[in-house]
């Protein structure tokens, strides 16, 4: 296919996602009122006054789903990852109204991320070899490449689920990730990928007028998981087919910023000799907020990291190795500084580290619903 028809077709699944997704949300806005899925404020830690509806990742779904039926390659695989989704989005609704327990989302989640790796063979089965001693450039899994691919594809859907903590901030992380795997798709002539990507952007796009701060609707679980599913399993069709250094590298780039969040917060309540699963207030985004940065600007940094790193991500798809895995090593090095800087700052303007919040599910201080930590 010539290069200009590939590009039109990335461009038409784009603005099609996104218009649609405009055009949806405020009916989905009604449907939330309508079934009761609605954030109320409760005291005086929301910074929202009004109650304001969630549920608003329903139309993000529906956009991106349309788009893809125009536009994208429906095969066998696709299609699972397609149905792996809808369940995904099912219990988002459910949990969005109804407040469902950890174990039972838990279990689902499992299931939709099993039906793509069972049957229709999404799965990672090789990394680079690191060990300079061994022979073959491949570390290969065999039978661990299923519970691994399931592992992996749970855990984004919950990372991305754990940062939607400020306005607009889990839907712009994610266009920036979506947008990263397009342009690497591009590159490796992932075409499918490439599409599939360029209308899920174009359904977070479409939709942040309205979850920008002051944020007129949530994504709520609908939609956070949803994104955390399709950067998932995407990552695994385009990103770990890479036979060559950057192909462990790259999907953690592009997905780092949640990566780091969830892994941050297990070592942090493991550390404290609490569960894992047991809620804090120590996420990423809470503490630029109590460093006195107001959501605006706290999301702000956070989209510049993100997009900081899906920036070293492509150049690291489209350097030599050598440059790779120097531009690689700096990112590190330049992320804990930054990591060592925000912690010090806190403790240096507070004297401790934030109160944690009560073990219950309840909305933070941003307005939106407190994503249950217990899936961490």
């Amino acid at each position: 296919m010539p290069e200009y028809i590939v590009i039109g077709v990335i461009v038409g699944a784009f603005l099609v996602a996104g218009v649609l997704s405009y055009l949806f949300t405020p009916y989905v806005k009604k449907f939330a009122q309508k079934v009761g899925a609605i954030d109320v404020p409760k005291d005086n830690r929301r910074m929202h006054k009004e109650p304001i509806p969630r549920l608003g990742g329903l139309g993000i779904f529906m956009a991106f789903l349309c788009s893809v039926l125009i536009f994208g390659r429906l095969d066998m695989q696709m299609l699972c990852v397609l149905f792996g989704a809808l369940l995904i989005v099912v219990l988002g609704i459910f949990d969005d109204i109804m407040a469902l327990g950890a174990k039972l989302k838990f279990v689902v989640q499992i299931v939709a991320a099993a039906i793509p790796v069972c049957i229709g063979g999404l799965r990672i089965d090789m990394f680079t070899n690191l060990n300079p001693f061994s022979d073959s450039p491949y570390f290969h899994l065999g039978m661990l490449a299923i519970p691994v691919t399931i592992i992996w594809i749970v855990g984004i859907t919950n990372a991305v689920n754990l940062i939607d903590g400020l306005d607009g901030l889990a839907v712009g992380v994610s266009s920036i990730a979506a947008i990263t795997m397009l342009a690497v798709a591009l590159l490796t002539g992932e075409m499918g990928i490439a599409i599939t990507m360029g209308a899920l952007a174009g359904a977070c796009v479409g939709f942040m007028p309205y979850n920008l701060n002051p944020a007129k609707i949530f994504m709520g679980d609908t939609g956070s998981t949803f994104l955390g599913y399709m950067l998932a399993t995407a990552s695994i069709m385009g990103l770990f087919k890479f036979y060559a250094v950057i192909s462990f590298a790259v999907p953690f780039l592009i997905l780092g910023l949640p990566i780091f969040d969830t892994a941050n917060a297990i070592i942090r309540r493991v550390a404290a000799g609490r569960s894992p699963m047991s809620p804090d207030r120590g996420h990423v985004h809470h503490k630029l907020i109590d460093m006195g940065f107001n959501q605006k600007q706290a999301v702000a940094i956070l989209y510049a990291i993100s997009g900081t790193l899906g920036l070293t991500a492509v150049v690291l798809t489209s350097s030599g190795e050598v440059k790779a895995i120097f531009l690689l090593l700096a990112v590190i090095v330049a992320t804990i500084v930054g990591a060592c800087v925000i912690y010090g700052a806190e403790h240096h303007m507070f004297g401790k580290p934030p109160q944690e919040q009560p073990p219950e599910d309840k909305k933070d201080e941003t307005g939106q619903k407190e994503k249950d930590d217990e899936q961490d």
